[in-house]
């Protein structure tokens, strides 16, 4: 694969320090409206050109409960968790009339290979209680990116940077760590290069 088959999103520039000269590299704003939006406008625009991306690559920063501060992760497995309609008969995390709870990219290979569950959801996590069980990452965008590339089918993985562990703590955490996964992700992008 080649660099101009690659789309990397982001959420924030301060989580890459501006360090992926080279690569096609979008900035979509925290949140998942706004990773839908742009991440939608973006491979529509590509789409014109000819130029559909073969994969997209998230890369951001997450909290975990059991994940120690400072590891790099792949999430293949998407759910949103703050998608609540209990009430309906659904569960949580499923968004209603819809089969799939679990948004599911396992199939693309990536070299980390663990396989985590990341749930998105529109807060910082810093408590986790009520949070659902199965989660292994909480962040704010990849399961919308997830969505678009599963709709418009286009193969997706996400490495998360784990700057804090979902606590009283994580705002000064995250903080403190947001820029320092960007060497370790550079690195894990050359495998995908030919």
């Amino acid at each position: 694969m080649n660099k101009e088959d690659i789309l990397i999103v982001c959420a924030l520039e301060e989580e890459t320090n501006g360090e992926l000269d080279g690569w096609n590299v979008i900035y979509t704003g925290v949140g998942k409206v706004n990773a839908t939006h742009e991440l939608t406008a973006e491979l529509f625009f590509q789409m014109k050109l000819s130029k559909t991306p073969e994969l997209v690559i998230n890369f951001g920063t997450a909290g975990s409960r059991e994940i120690p501060i400072h590891t790099l992760v792949d999430c293949n497995q998407f759910i949103q968790r703050d998608m609540d309609a209990t009430g309906l008969g659904f569960f949580k995390g499923q968004t209603p009339f819809e089969d799939e709870l679990i948004m599911d990219f396992s199939y693309v290979n990536n070299s980390i290979g663990k396989g985590y569950v990341c749930g998105s959801g529109d807060n910082f996590v810093d408590n986790i209680d009520g949070e659902i069980d199965h989660i292994d990452v909480f962040d704010m965008e990849a399961y919308a990116l997830a969505k678009v590339c599963n709709k418009i089918g286009i193969d997706f993985v996400s490495y998360k940077y784990i700057t804090d562990n979902v606590n009283e703590k994580s705002s000064n955490d995250w903080k403190e760590n947001c820029s320092k996964g960007i060497t370790e992700f550079k690195k894990l992008l050359e495998c995908y290069l030919d």
